[in-house]
């Protein structure tokens, strides 16, 4: 057994140590392999690949190999050098070993004696034979390894770095450090994110920086997305090697025809898995004659996955902020993300108190089928909470058809008129919003949209309430309560937005007395005040 496998693993030929390289040979005897009792694969003509610091892998021609017992997966992997690998997953009598199986089906240069065969998972056979011995231990090249500088830089410095854009820069600066012709490398990172569906950080030599792309679900719709590397990449469809040089290279995506009139001689788009199995991408475009070697691509193909986990971090956090800034507020997010995470963490803020109340929601919610009302909703949403963001607000909570919002002060009892005047302003712009969507919908014959406001003005504790499995990160206290009875009296005294008086003192505004009111819930009777004249907010708009 020991004479077997040490003429298979030997007889490459030429200088072993000459770097990261792919060896193909003739496997030199007949190769077997069986399983569950059934023989797999039985040739004379199988060939063995050997890959730096990898196990010798047989592959047999698929007229030697049972296909009648092997079903197409739909798991691709795919290596830079030697192209995208299709598998197969393999069952005998009931028993199945799952994507046991694969070939380079359309392999590159460095693959090409083996394309169409068929290689299999050593560990999910049963038995392997040469001649008529038994190989119990699968054969291992027996060149020397070679040193990968990249393995120290992946190990002892990525984790360093404090951002996606400087990883990217020091992934850069290693590689051209040790003479990788790289012209051009993009990472394109997935985001858990409302908006966007990934961020692409471009380096180029010659640039002053790293170009930051936020690339939109939208985007993914467009013809510039749907023919392009990445599409086909992140489909699962493995990754794209295109070498530029020569009198007819391959053009088949579009970046391609630019990148050759910008003087590029090979391209690679490679999959970046992470640990959830999201796939993200990396791209690398040399402008160097014959473009990038075996040896270049494998010692970076061989620090990938390791790279994957590093950068995973980093593309977590950014996901984790964006999540709770999405479902929490920006400011009451940032404030989770940096640590205040048990029940009762907090603090006392002074804060202007929104909250508004679509009108006629019970009856839009009965004549309205399910997706237009969510789409109604979602257009009140865009005009009101979009206005309070573009005016330096934060919304807390949609409740229903209702927004709960603040404009913070900071300190109890600090100065307050520039949040009085933002909210003013804020409510004027939801207004000019709320006219613009409605000329739409009675266009559609559609029922037009109103709401109510309330403003008020006082202390509030911003922080964390509930059970110890389920928190919420709000805003409570008797000011938001009197904020909410403010915005009922709307509808009573027929007024779309109301303020407390001691709001109505701090804006720089020249609000009208409407009396004073019984608040539910308050004891005191309290003056509350309305906009001027028109209803429009006269406000110092600056």
């Amino acid at each position: 057994m020991a004479q077997v496998s040490e003429a298979i693993a030997t007889g490459l030929g030429g200088d072993v140590r000459a770097g990261y390289r792919v060896a193909l040979t003739p496997a030199g005897s007949r190769i077997r392999a069986l399983f569950r009792g059934q023989t797999i694969a039985d040739s004379r003509h199988a060939r063995v690949m050997r890959e730096t610091r990898l196990p010798a892998v047989f592959y047999f021609p698929p007229e030697d190999v049972r296909m009648d017992l092997l079903r197409k997966s739909p798991h691709r992997t795919n290596c830079p050098f030697k192209g995208n690998a299709s598998y197969w997953t393999l069952e005998v009598d009931g028993t199945t070993a799952e994507n046991a199986a694969w070939s380079y089906e359309d392999p590159f240069d460095e693959a090409l004696e083996v394309k169409g065969y068929v290689a299999f998972n050593w560990d999910d056979i049963d038995s392997w034979f040469a001649g008529d011995e038994q190989m119990l231990e699968q054969p291992r090249d027996q060149a020397p390894a070679v040193n990968n500088p990249f393995v120290d830089w992946v190990v002892q410095k990525v984790w360093q770095t404090t951002s996606l854009r400087d990883a990217v820069q020091q992934l850069a600066d290693v590689l051209i450090e040790n003479g990788f012709p790289l012209w051009r490398l993009r990472l394109l990172i997935r985001t858990l994110n409302p908006q966007l569906f990934g961020m692409a950080y471009t380096w180029q030599r010659d640039a002053e920086e790293i170009a930051e792309l936020q690339l939109t679900h939208d985007a993914l719709q467009s013809e510039q997305y749907l023919n392009s590397p990445f599409a086909l990449i992140i489909n699962g469809q493995g990754g794209v090697r295109r070498r530029l040089e020569g009198p007819d290279p391959k053009l088949d995506f579009p970046v391609l025809e630019d990148l050759l009139k910008e003087g590029a001689t090979d391209y690679v788009a490679v999959p970046l898995r992470f640990s959830d199995g999201v796939v993200n991408i990396v791209t690398l475009v040399s402008d160097a004659p014959g473009g990038f070697s075996t040896d270049d691509l494998g010692q970076l193909y061989e620090v990938l996955p390791s790279l994957g986990r590093q950068l995973e971090a980093f593309a977590q956090r950014v996901s984790s902020r964006t999540l709770l800034r999405t479902y929490l507020g920006e400011s009451a997010g940032d404030r989770v993300m940096g640590g205040l995470v048990k029940r009762g963490d907090g603090e006392e803020l002074h804060a202007v108190i929104w909250f508004s109340d679509l009108r006629n929601s019970t009856t839009l919610a009965d004549t309205l089928g399910r997706d237009e009302y969510l789409a109604t909703l979602n257009q009140y949403f865009d005009c009101v909470a979009g206005a309070v963001i573009d005016h330096g607000g934060e919304v807390l909570k949609f409740i229903g058809d209702a927004v709960l919002a603040i404009f913070a002060i900071g300190e109890p009892e600090g100065p307050a008129a520039d949040a009085c005047g933002r909210a003013l302003l804020a409510v004027h712009d939801a207004e000019q919003r709320i006219t613009s969507v409605n000329d739409e919908r009675e266009a559609q014959g559609k029922p037009p949209l109103a709401f109510g406001t309330g403003l008020h003005l006082g202390n509030i504790t911003y922080g964390n309430i509930g059970t110890t499995k389920r928190l919420d990160f709000t805003v409570i206290g008797p000011a938001v309560n009197e904020a909410a009875r403010i915005e009922d009296l709307c509808k009573l005294l027929d007024e779309p937005v109301l303020t407390s008086a001691v709001f109505a003192q701090c804006a720089a505004a020249d609000l009208r007395s409407l009396g004073r009111h019984s608040l539910r819930g308050v004891r005191a009777e309290e003056e509350i005040f309305g906009l001027p004249g028109d209803g429009a907010a006269r406000v110092d708009r600056g």
